[in-house]
């Protein structure tokens, strides 16, 4: 979503503004803009549709002088995307805002503001923000008191950062629903909505609590809680370093870290396994006793981490008989649950800031507070992380690509973990077959490795996909889910519109669809219903559809005439077959995407963190 950089420092700050813009694009946006407060205590800014690169030109070499200032890339909610209603936001001359989340009441507020005079430049709702703190500046209150006075009149979901003509050597913060971290340096200090905009000026960092706020100057921070009592927060350093961010050489973020996903895999099993199994206490103080009470999961995730809860639940209720539960976040956040006594609510997601699955965890925390929570999230400062009960980390780095991949096979792995960690403790799972499984794990980074090796006959089947304007994805069983992520992989960066189904299910609707301009992407996996998938592929060969088959290499399938098969791996298992066969889809979706054109790494209308509904 959108992305907040701020600084107060002892030099210029538009050059950390705009490094911090660019670390920040990862996260899709449609315009930029930033404004610093000059040396003769006048508001300069700038604004541009399009790249930070379009902002950087437009202000030219020199910049924009001052040692305070905000900038922000946005993403479109209110308003279309146009230079008018990119971000800051001024009024009188005398504020800018920059602002993360949607204001929900800005509508009553730009009434009552138009009412009294006010005019608006912008479709947005940032800018009664704006307009607000002008209105209550002129009417006598000091800064900091007109600052929180129009917090309090604020609903919503919002991060701010705001510079004042009145206060030329302050930055004034604050969260509520939206995620903010303040950066701690020598004599300046800065905040951003993610701290990977920072790591080139700083590793120690302050995480604001929700509904925080407060004031940065050279000299220090006071933070007051939403009542504005004062409060201190910790300062946390970073393990995350400043080249994190880079592509190492590959030509896209998202080609990067789908190669990245056997280390990634061998990262998130370190630590966790000794003796041949896994330990309890990787999921944090008193996971033992927590998952002793387990008698059911509900696992709530958005996108692509659902997609990693739909395998799971095959794993958890095949393997252990383990009723497991998975739904859309923004589905169960606004519908009404039932919550048993007995159950564990399971939260992915790759940032930790997904506004829906934070909504869900806190309606369950108000509704059933008695009910265990565990994340597995791969942002360790992330609030969902502070807020749950028990945590796993993935591990899987840094993702920039909107596009998620080693965070999916991280997730899994994961995943994996909790099942055996809950069949060790709730004794559901045999010594033996654990001992299986945790065997099964620790050969996955080499699998994957393995997997990898397929790119360049992937390329070739991708060209054969260019052209196309859809494609149905196939899958059976717990391969059904990895369908529905290799459809969503393909839609979102190559935007060819793809649908998953169950093999089962083409009699039901999805073979009125086949035609001879209908290619079918098969996953077929050497298992108990691989003599069904292949019966489904005859049926849609008969319909004259062109099949591109990912196979277990002992499946029997050979290229024919309109059938293209890829070998993948052999002797997989349940849980490993899975992360396996997902990624030469991940590198189906990003060769179409390349030969296609298309913007991989941002695609259009996305953005990596959802942290507005």
């Amino acid at each position: 979503m959108c992305g907040i950089v701020a600084a107060v420092a002892q030099r210029p700050v538009w050059p950390i503004l705009l490094e911090g813009l660019r670390r920040l694009e990862y996260r899709g946006y449609d315009s930029a803009g930033l404004a610093v407060l000059s040396p003769t205590g006048e508001i300069a800014s700038a604004r541009a549709v399009g790249k930070v690169a379009t902002l950087a030109n437009q202000m030219g070499a020199g910049g924009l002088p001052g040692v305070v200032g905000i900038a922000h890339t946005r993403w479109a909610t209110h308003g279309v995307p146009a230079e008018r209603n990119a971000h800051p936001h001024l009024a009188d001359e005398r504020v800018a805002v920059v602002h993360n989340g949607i204001i929900e009441n800005h509508a009553v507020l730009r009434a009552q503001l138009q009412a009294r005079g006010r005019v608006f430049a912008s479709d947005t709702d940032t800018e009664v923000v704006a307009h607000l703190l002008a209105e209550t500046l002129a009417a006598g209150l000091a800064p900091q008191a007109a600052f929180f006075a129009v917090l309090d009149q604020l609903e919503g979901a919002f991060a701010l950062a705001v510079v004042l003509r009145d206060t030329p050597n302050q930055l004034f913060i604050a969260r509520r629903g939206s995620p903010l971290v303040v950066g701690v340096g020598l004599g300046e200090y800065f905040a951003a909505s993610d701290a990977l905009a920072l790591l080139p000026v700083t590793q120690q960092f302050v995480y604001l609590a929700e509904g925080d706020r407060g004031v940065l100057t050279q000299s220090g921070m006071q933070l007051f809680d939403a009542k504005g009592v004062p409060v201190t927060r910790p300062v946390v350093t970073s393990a995350q370093r400043a080249d994190s961010a880079d592509r190492g050489g590959y030509k896209h973020f998202m080609l990067k870290e789908i190669f990245e996903q056997p280390s990634a895999i061998a990262d998130t099993l370190e630590g966790r396994i000794a003796g041949g199994r896994v330990l309890p206490q990787a999921f944090g103080v008193g996971a033992e006793a927590r998952f002793a009470t387990v008698q059911r999961l509900q696992i709530v995730a958005c996108g692509t981490s659902y997609h990693a809860g739909l395998v799971a639940r095959y794993w958890f209720e095949d393997i252990l008989g383990l009723p497991t539960a998975v739904e859309v976040s923004s589905e169960f956040h606004y519908r009404n649950p039932v919550l048993e006594p007995g159950t564990m609510l399971v939260m992915l997601s790759q940032s930790g800031e997904t506004a829906d699955t934070l909504a869900a965890l806190r309606m369950v925390r108000q509704r059933a507070p008695s009910i265990p929570v565990l994340a597995i999230c791969n942002a360790p400062e992330s609030s969902l992380v502070r807020e749950a009960d028990l945590v796993l980390m993935t591990h899987a780095g840094p993702e920039i690509s909107v596009a998620s991949t080693k965070a999916f096979s991280t997730q899994l792995v994961s995943l994996a973990l909790l099942l055996l960690a809950l069949g060790r403790v709730r004794q559901l799972l045999s010594e033996a077959d654990e001992q299986r499984i945790v065997a099964g794990l620790e050969k996955i980074p080499q699998l994957a490795q393995q997997a990898l090796t397929h790119d360049a006959a992937i390329i070739a089947l991708a060209e054969q996909l260019v052209d196309k304007h859809h494609a149905l994805f196939l899958g059976r069983g717990v391969m059904y889910p990895i369908a529905l992520e290799g459809a969503l992989k393909l839609k979102e960066i190559s935007y060819i519109h793809a649908e998953a189904y169950p093999a089962g299910e083409l009699k039901h609707g999805p073979l009125a669809l086949i035609d001879d301009t209908m290619p079918v992407i098969t996953i077929a996996p050497q298992n108990d219903l691989l003599d069904k998938l292949k019966s489904n592929m005859a049926e849609v060969a008969a319909r004259g559809a062109e099949l591109f088959v990912f196979a277990d290499e002992r499946a029997g399938l050979v290229d024919e005439p309109r059938l293209h098969v890829l070998p993948v791996t052999s002797h997989v298992g349940r849980i490993s077959a899975p992360i396996i066969f997902n990624i030469p889809l991940q590198l189906l979706a990003y060769h179409v995407a390349v030969l296609k054109g298309t913007d991989v790494d941002q695609p259009r209308n996305l953005a990596k963190s959802v942290t507005v509904e």
